[in-house]
């Protein structure tokens, strides 16, 4: 016959274990889940074509870090993992700009689409 202390001390270690183990997996990222926020666009022409090698500029208002993009043929470009804080986007090819565009703090869309038009000088 087991002895009761030592049934009480196996079934508090099991449940010690069992919590562990929930709470792993409960704290535990989803794989398949994106981390932060998506700004993905095109950089557009006046006729609506793209612009293979445009630099698209985002520029962090907090820290005012700067990354960059340099689109390819599709002119598509993607900034993944964005903290959730204002930021300023715009592209520029040859001398070229388009318009300032701005992703506010307060947006909670995960996934934010811009397209970005080049326009002539």
């Amino acid at each position: 016959m087991i002895p009761r202390s030592a049934f009480k001390t196996a079934s508090l270690v099991a449940a010690a274990l069992l919590l562990v183990v929930a709470l792993t997996a409960w704290a535990a990222p989803d794989k398949n889940k994106q981390q932060g926020r998506l700004l993905y666009g095109k950089v557009l022409d006046q006729q609506d074509n793209p612009v293979p090698g445009a630099i698209v500029y985002l520029s962090n208002s907090r820290t005012h870090v700067v990354k960059t993009y340099i689109v390819g043929q599709e002119g598509t470009y993607r900034f993944p993992g964005l903290s959730t804080v204002d930021y300023e986007v715009y592209a520029q090819y040859n001398g070229r700009k388009s318009d300032t565009k701005s992703l506010s703090q307060f947006d909670e869309r995960p996934q934010v689409y811009v397209d970005l038009k080049i326009t002539a000088q």
